[in-house]
């Protein structure tokens, strides 16, 4: 497995809650800016070959860059999302984090603990 992708902007909420609990949980990471060092074409397939949901489970639909697009992502073919999606990457959702085997898109407690291995702890109390 190889160590933990995390694609994130710095100003999105979710990215920086997720990297707060990476960070809390000792997680290492690398860490890659969306909009300055956007995801390389093999880096998306690699994404989306890891997604349940396809293009659905990345794309941001309620992001003002979605709604003001004049196509609709339906009729694109993956080769032109690709290209969609490198020129325009506020199109994906963040953050989007992978170890090359899994994926979490979003802040995903449950997600974030089955890619990292961290389980939650729980204690009994008998009284």
């Amino acid at each position: 497995m190889e160590q933990l992708k995390f694609y994130s902007y710095p100003s999105c909420t979710s990215c920086r809650r997720t990297k707060s609990w990476l960070k809390s949980q000792g997680v290492e990471f690398n860490e890659q800016h969306l909009f300055r060092e956007t995801p390389s074409v093999d880096e998306l397939r690699q994404i989306l070959s890891l997604t349940t949901l396809g293009i659905d489970e990345i794309l941001a639909k309620r992001s003002k860059e979605y709604k003001e697009l004049d196509i609709d992502v339906d009729d694109l073919t993956i080769n032109e999302f690709l290209d969609l999606v490198i020129e325009k990457p506020k199109l994906l959702r963040r953050p989007i984090l992978t170890n090359g085997e899994k994926i979490v898109v979003g802040y995903d407690l449950e997600g974030l603990r089955g890619i990292t291995d961290k389980k939650m702890e729980y204690t009994a109390q008998i009284s």
